[in-house]
């Protein structure tokens, strides 16, 4: 069943809200303080809204930031029943310290539609290839890569890959170098790292890597839209981890997951910028108004577009 059309511009008008709260912090080098602004504004708007929401995708256990939790009730408790997963702050640091690609972000998906993703990590790979067996989680780097290639009817070194700056990717960096791949480096921010293979105009070919499993499942919901491919695998480093992924109904740990197994049926991906960034422009004030901008997607009407708001100042 489809999730109605009217339902979209509410939900950009929540991460808009969220998006303006959180930019009277920017650069103020508090990043608890930002993104609490964020999930207060968040919670707020959705607390109005004539839903039956429930969060199944929170934010902040990893560093004990402010919270939207697993589980908690939004929403008049009148109308349709939506699963919602945010992230009100993508990017705290970037917000903090007023560097690019500060997001407020948040998916909704049918009940029971959304994949409960655990506060653990993930590895992800997201391309313009929806196609199965181009690239693939089990594949190597080097195959992937030749493999897109072949597919996008291009040069391994005119590729451009997307990863976090980690140590962690030092190896698959080495490899991507070795075939002479162009690299993207991101230093935080990997929902809008995954959505840069969606668009030419990003000239990101492939995102890969290990990143946070919840962001996964937000960066998926607009891929899907968007008519990419994304695999996702989490990755449970202690006894907790597994317990929790159990608890929430995960019993095979080493499963891959393809896109239609995170986002089943319909559903509404917002992320309007906070600071500027490749996807959409930060918050801007002019005169007395905020200036916004939020890529929108929506799946069953094929909406994906970027809509900029202009909200009154309150003084």
């Amino acid at each position: 069943m489809a999730i109605d059309k009217k339902f979209i511009d509410q939900f950009v008008n929540v991460t808009s809200k969220a998006a303006i709260a959180s930019s009277y912090l920017v650069g103020k080098k508090d990043k608890i303080a930002a993104d609490k602004a964020a999930v207060d504004s968040m919670r707020t708007e959705l607390n109005n809204m004539e839903i039956k929401g429930k969060i199944v995708i929170g934010e902040g256990e990893l560093d004990e930031a402010p919270m939207l939790y697993i589980g908690e009730k939004l929403g008049t408790n009148n109308g349709p029943e939506f699963d919602i997963a945010v992230d009100p702050l993508e990017g705290t640091n970037f917000a903090a310290n007023n560097l690019p690609g500060a997001l407020s972000v948040i998916a909704i998906g049918e009940k029971n539609k959304l994949f409960k993703a655990p506060e653990t990590y993930m590895e992800k790979i997201s391309t313009k290839a929806r196609e199965g067996n181009v690239v693939d989680l089990d594949y190597s780097v080097k195959k992937n890569i030749f493999n897109l290639s072949e597919y996008l009817n291009k040069k391994p070194e005119n590729l451009t890959a997307c990863i976090l700056e980690r140590p962690r990717h030092d190896k698959i960096v080495s490899e991507l170098r070795d075939l002479n791949v162009k690299i993207k480096f991101i230093s935080d921010g990997d929902v809008s790292g995954a959505l840069l293979v969606t668009d030419d105009k990003y000239s990101v070919d492939i995102f890969l890597g290990t990143g946070g499993g919840p962001e996964g499942v937000l960066a998926a919901a607009a891929l899907d839209a968007f008519d990419c491919s994304f695999q996702g695998r989490f990755l449970f480093e202690t006894d907790k981890d597994k317990q929790r992924a159990k608890e929430m109904g995960i019993n095979d740990l080493s499963k891959k997951y393809e896109l239609n197994e995170i986002i089943k049926g319909d559903s509404i991906f917002c992320a309007t910028g906070i600071t500027s960034g490749d996807l959409v422009s930060g918050i801007k004030i002019q005169e007395d108004k905020f200036i916004s901008e939020t890529l929108v997607t929506h799946k069953h009407s094929s909406l994906k577009k970027v809509v900029k708001l202009n909200q009154k100042i309150i003084r």
